[in-house]
């Protein structure tokens, strides 16, 4: 998968296999940040991109939002998924309190929805994932972008 990359998906199982398609490119390519932010609004199918991606690495997760929980760990047999909901996140404190940054030390790949809340918090290096609807005529029309951050590809 060459980076940036640019893609339109028209339903929640393309959007879930662009995801999949990330984990694969992360799985096999060691230099790549094992940090992904998700961007976009509410609706835009960032939790099936997570659907997606947790499928490659742990195919027996049950992915949903972790919109109350704020975090959901799923076990894979070489990594675990961490993946995060940053909608209710306000500051660094609250980070702290969730055990954000435990989280970064332990092996696995961080996913976060919301990033946007917590953008000054992001580490130096990660792969960042915005999902935008992009047709109002068609109500399953995703444009996804992802690129790096903090390193060349």
């Amino acid at each position: 998968m060459p980076f940036p990359k640019e893609v339109r998906t028209l339903s929640a199982e393309k959007t879930e296999n662009i995801g999949r398609e990330l984990a694969s490119e992360i799985l096999n390519d060691t230099s790549l940040p094992r940090f992904v932010a998700l961007f976009g609004d509410l609706g835009v199918g960032k939790t099936a991109f997570v659907r997606g991606f947790t499928s490659e690495i742990a195919p027996n997760a049950r992915v949903k939002s972790p919109t109350f929980a704020l975090v959901n760990e799923y076990k894979g047999e070489r990594l675990s998924v961490f993946h995060f909901d940053m909608y209710r996140i306000e500051d660094e404190d609250e980070l702290y309190s969730i055990g954000f940054y435990d989280y970064l030390d332990r092996r696995g790949v961080c996913l976060t929805e919301w990033s946007e809340n917590i953008e000054e918090s992001l580490p130096e290096s990660y792969v960042r994932v915005e999902i935008t609807k992009d047709d109002p005529t068609s109500p399953d029309s995703r444009s996804i972008s992802i690129e790096l951050v903090g390193i060349k590809k």
